[in-house]
């Protein structure tokens, strides 16, 4: 039992994680321990489709405060009990967007309700209106860079919310420097970041004589590049790289095996189409922690990860490939302006780059100091102690009412839905939203007038097309 007297004791604060994927739990635990030692702070993953495997579970809370035997799987049924015992002051909503939008009203209703905390596990730019949205329902969204909490913020007050923004440094460069890059503000150099201030960073090549490092590491992420054939392009170009550097190994890093849910489907595996490229002996995939992976990495490459900033944090050489295009689709338009950007030309000569430090002092890598996020934590729960928080309605409600809800509820839980009316919904729901998605469709190439609109992707020797859709965003881009 917890003693109730101490609630209003700074030393006697409790914090409840509650995740979903696996990238959510390393997000909101890797967040939780960075909040000072007198909190108290529990972690619990909620059963659903996506709730990482036991070996996701311990890559994903590997260097943080939590194990993997500490975090419960629980259903969303048993959740009041749990709050009922733990008593948290604060929940930490590290949950892809909808689920927010299922969980955070359960909360709410709640006599003297914690202070709700919800945020995001990595690039959020361009900042998405509706992730806002999915989010109304919580006190505090915490972002990791400047630019997302100006765009956030012009975002809400567009939309007419009152929503509350934090910085936080992302938990996952803690190789960075205390004094980041501030000092690009002032265009002064700094030993911190490889590339000066106002000057274009020139391609490094690889530095291939630390034994420590020898690894070239490619972070792979599920959504891009989508097309089978612009993964099997990519897949040519590392194994090309793998046999031009015979004594280094060129490291494929998946999130997930075979069977293994992630926070977004991946249609075409990696490992499945290896065989199509004829990979050497040095070209592997291989899962685990990033952090593992980086500790041998001498350089890496991606399409669209955090890891590219793990990478920087690491004083590491990194290359974002762009021939698949530069777009939000490709979630990638964050690295403009930031030197990273390349092709695989330049990923099979070994053209890896640096970072502008500009770039970095407003993208994820602001100094220490600048972060406020336990800051305004603090102050919404010293406020909860005064008086209890109030509602937070939600002022843009779905269509559909009590059946609207149940339907996001299933399709959030799956067959961890427990409720009748839940079943209900889904029959209903699930043809109804195929219907409006064929009108959709059809609306769309009407607008078109039948024929879609093309843009050129950058490629060595050659060019695709594709649809304008695909420079939109998508829409659960809202949902990571």
């Amino acid at each position: 039992m917890f003693d109730r007297s101490r609630a209003t004791d700074a030393g006697g604060r409790r914090l409840l994680v509650i995740a979903d994927s696996d990238s959510y739990v390393k997000w909101g635990a890797a967040l939780a321990s960075t909040l000072p030692s007198s909190w108290r702070v529990q972690l619990v993953v909620l059963a659903s489709p996506v709730q990482p495997s036991p070996t996701q579970l311990r890559h994903a809370l590997a260097g943080t405060r939590f194990s993997a035997a500490s975090a419960r799987v629980v259903h969303l049924d048993d959740l009041d009990g749990l709050l009922d015992v733990f008593d948290p002051h604060a929940v930490l909503l590290s949950l892809r967007g909808p689920f927010v939008r299922v969980v955070a009203p359960l909360l709410e209703r709640r006599a003297n309700r914690p202070v709700l905390v919800s945020g995001f596990p990595g690039l959020t730019i361009p900042a998405v209106p509706k992730a806002v949205v999915y989010r109304e329902q919580t006190d505090l969204i915490v972002l990791h860079s400047r630019r997302e909490v100006r765009e956030f913020r012009a975002n809400a007050a567009e939309l007419g919310l009152g929503t509350t923004f934090a910085l936080a440094t992302l938990p996952f460069l803690a190789g960075a420097p205390a004094e980041a890059t501030d000092a690009a503000a002032d265009a002064a150099p700094t030993p911190d970041v490889v590339s000066t201030a106002g000057v274009a960073p020139a391609a490094s090549a690889l530095p291939v004589d630390a034994p420590a490092r020898t690894d070239l590491v490619f972070a792979t992420q599920a959504k891009v590049p989508a097309a089978r054939e612009d993964r099997v392009h990519l897949l040519g170009a590392l194994a090309e790289l793998a046999r031009r550097r015979p004594d280094q190994r060129v490291v494929v890093k998946v999130r997930a095996r075979r069977g293994e849910a992630q926070t977004h489907d991946e249609t075409f595996d990696y490992a499945d189409l290896m065989p199509e490229v004829d990979p050497p002996a040095n070209l592997v995939v291989e899962d685990g922690p990033m952090a593992e992976k980086l500790a041998t990495a001498v350089a890496l490459v991606t399409v669209s990860s955090t890891a590219v900033l793990e990478a920087v944090a690491l004083g590491l050489p990194a290359l974002v490939i762009d021939d698949y295009g530069v777009s939000s689709a490709m979630i990638n338009i964050v690295f403009e302006g930031s030197g990273l950007l390349g092709s695989t030309a330049d990923l099979v000569d070994g053209r890896f780059r640096t970072a502008d430090a500009a770039w970095l002092a407003d993208n994820y890598f602001h100094a220490v100091q600048a972060a406020d996020w336990v800051r305004r934590l603090e102050s919404f729960v010293e406020a909860r102690e005064l008086v209890p928080l109030r509602r937070l309605p939600r002022r843009r409600d779905l269509s559909g009412g009590v059946l609207r809800s149940a339907f996001e509820r299933r399709r959030m839980l799956g067959e961890h839905d427990r409720s009748l009316l839940g079943t209900l919904a889904w029959g209903v729901g699930v043809p109804a939203r195929g219907a409006v998605r064929r009108v959709r469709r059809l609306r769309s190439r009407i607008v078109r007038g039948g024929a879609p609109d093309v843009v050129s992707q950058r490629r060595p020797g050659w060019t695709t097309e594709t649809s304008a859709d695909a420079r939109r965003v998508p829409l659960d881009m809202a949902e990571v």
